[in-house]
Parts: C-alpha cells; structure tokens; sequence
C-alpha cells in the first residue's frame, strides 16, 4: 500500500472536516444508527427471524440499492434456501465460533443470491473493528493507493482474501487513529469504508472499471486458492440470473426445465397470449462435458426453449464446441458466454441499476 498516497488524502480528509464539521457528525451518526440496529440482532434473534423480519434487515444493506423492486429480490433469496437455513447460516456467519475464512466460504457456498458486497457489510455493521466492508468502490479506492492482491472479481474473493482486506483496512484505521482522526469518535473500519468512499474515488477510477480495457496477463498470486473454483460457478449462476431480472425477464437457477434436464440458470417471458420463451443457461467449470452436452440436450426438449447458453471459462468454452461439433440436434443452437464477460456485463448492468434506483423514480411500496 501506498502510504504516501493515503496519508496526504487523510490530511485532506481532516482539513474537510475542519470545514464542514456537522457533515462529519451526520456521517458518525449514521453510523452508530447502522450499528445499534445490526448489533442488536444477536444469534438466538438471527435464528428467530420471520421473513418480514428478514426483509427489513437485508433491505437496509447499501448493497440493496441496486435493486428497484427489493421484495422481490429478498423473497426470492428466502424461497431458493429455505427460510431455517438461511437464519441457520446466518447466524453462524455473524456469531459462529470458527474462524472467518471458514464462515465465509461456508456461508457462500451454502446460501444462493448474496455476494461478497452483501455478506461483508453484514460483518462490518455487527462487528466494525474486526471486519471490513467490501464494495467496487472500495475496490477503486484500494487499487488507488496501490494495494495488491486485490480481488477483481467477486469470485475470487474467499475467506482467505477477506480476512487479507481485513487486515488492509485495519491497517488504514491505524492510519487514521494516528492522524487524529479518531478524536471524532470513531476509527473503525466502518468508517473506513466511509473516509474510503468520500476521499478516495478520484479521477476516473470509476469510470475506468466500466470501460473496455486491455486485460492484463494472469499471474498467480498466494491469494488464489482452489476454493476459488468452487465460487466461480455459484457466483457467475447468481449473476447470470440478475442479468435476466435487470433485463426484464423472471430468472430461476436451478430449475427442471424437462425430464433429466436440471440447469442452472433460466430466463423466462410470456409473450401476450402466445404463451412462454425460456432461455437456458449452464455453467461449466469443472466436470465432464458430455454430461454438459447431454444435459443441454434433453432441455431442448422442452418446446418452450428457444435458446441454450454454455457458460465457462475460454479454454473450458473451446472444448466444449470441439465435442459439440459432431453433435447436429445441438452444434446450431448452442451458444457460448465467457464467465468473465458475465461478471463484466453484471458490473456495468449494477452501475446502472444503482444510479436509476438513485432517482428514486418508483416508490418502494409501488
């Protein structure tokens, strides 16, 4: 980390304060406002929680602001976990007694429709001087002050690297003790995220991470782990099923769309009286491709699939046309979606939808 960097946008922090003292005060009573209510939810409450309940606590999350209709969101997180394992989990995420990196990954590996930037801001607002919040911005503000090991996407970010951001973020609260900064009462890593999303979003940062970009060779880092590879398909499905929602259509993951067919995304619409068009999305990152192709197969069963999607990585997605290339009923109607693009084109649709939302153009209760 660029301490040089961070340090002069403290200062300048400071000097804003100086300036505008009663926007700081406002932003510290947001705060403890965010933390008496998460905070109060122990893991006996957590366990109790009915789904109005539920409601209310994940519609608070900043996280939720890209979403226009968050009932349906919320319910639709309820419906594919069932409500006892979503509070079970929870609870053990929140309030568990194992260490963080093995919570996380359970949590994401066992619970449908919440990514990293939901999950974390959970932690932070319950527990703010251990966990941090993590957020695209403050993947901008971080790659600003030239942290590395940064998780480009939300895949890629386990337990392991969590509890590594952790660390970074604590390590700018230490920053911001030493400057003073903790003279207003707080220097947790909630604020943090706070000094992070007032300071450091500078330049075209944010612009930038939407623009098409030349991408950069990989390199392996000692944050890579194989779980990684466990998050990708579950990750890149959940994605895949917003995509469809921004996009107007009703997503499903895993659906039975015909006999021995089981996918794992779908976008469905009813056209007029004309009656339904499904599209059929898989998502391969490990496993054999033949049973990929046997299972695309048997959805095309279903008269109502007018399209079917293979989704990997490119090296995944060239084998997969190469076995698909002698199979007629399919090589035709099959097409191919890189995972990375999914992620690319989910970012882009978030930014969107969170600016729309911004307007607040429908009311919630609409």
């Amino acid at each position: 980390m660029n301490t040089k960097i961070l340090k002069k946008h403290i200062d300048n922090f400071l000097k804003k304060y100086n300036n505008n003292p009663q926007e700081f005060h406002d932003d510290l009573k947001e705060r403890k406002d965010f933390l008496i209510y998460y905070q109060s939810f122990s893991k006996e409450n957590i366990l109790q929680m009915n789904e109005e309940v539920i409601y209310e606590y994940l519609s608070k999350l900043w996280a939720m602001l890209i979403w226009g209709n968050k009932h349906y969101v919320i319910d639709k997180i309820i419906e594919n976990n069932g409500l006892d394992k979503f509070r079970k989990s929870l609870a053990e995420l929140v309030w568990g007694d194992n260490d963080i990196i093995d919570r996380w990954n359970h949590f994401r590996t066992e619970i449908k429709g919440m990514g990293p930037a939901m999950i974390s801001e959970i932690l932070c607002k319950t527990h703010p001087n251990v966990y941090m919040l993590w957020s695209r911005r403050v993947f901008i503000g971080l790659n600003y002050l030239e942290v590395e090991n940064l998780p480009r996407y939300d895949y890629q970010l386990t337990g392991k690297v969590y509890s590594y951001l952790c660390d970074v973020s604590k390590n700018i609260a230490s920053f911001l003790k030493e400057s003073g900064y903790d003279q207003f009462e707080d220097a947790t890593l909630l604020a943090v995220d706070y000094f992070i999303w007032h300071e450091l979003q500078v330049e075209d940062n944010l612009s930038k991470i939407f623009s098409k970009q030349k991408e950069e060779p990989k390199k392996k880092t000692e944050l890579e782990f194989p779980e990684q590879q466990e998050f990708i398909h579950d990750d890149i499905r959940d994605k895949i099923s917003d995509i469809g929602l921004w996009l107007g259509f009703q997503p499903r993951i895993e659906q039975n769309v015909s006999d021995g067919s089981r996918v794992d995304t779908i976008w469905e619409a009813t056209i007029g009286n004309m009656g339904r068009v499904i599209y059929v999305f898989e998502v391969q990152t490990k496993g054999s491709v033949d049973s990929l192709i046997l299972n695309l197969l048997k959805s095309l069963n279903n008269p109502a699939v007018q399209g079917v999607v293979a989704v990997s990585d490119k090296d995944q997605l060239e084998r997969i046309k190469k076995h698909v290339a002698g199979v007629k009923d399919l090589r035709d109607k099959l097409k191919y979606w890189d995972y990375e693009e999914v992620s690319k084109v989910h970012e882009s649709l978030e930014y969107i939808n969170s600016v729309i939302n911004n307007l607040n153009l429908v009311p919630q209760s609409f």
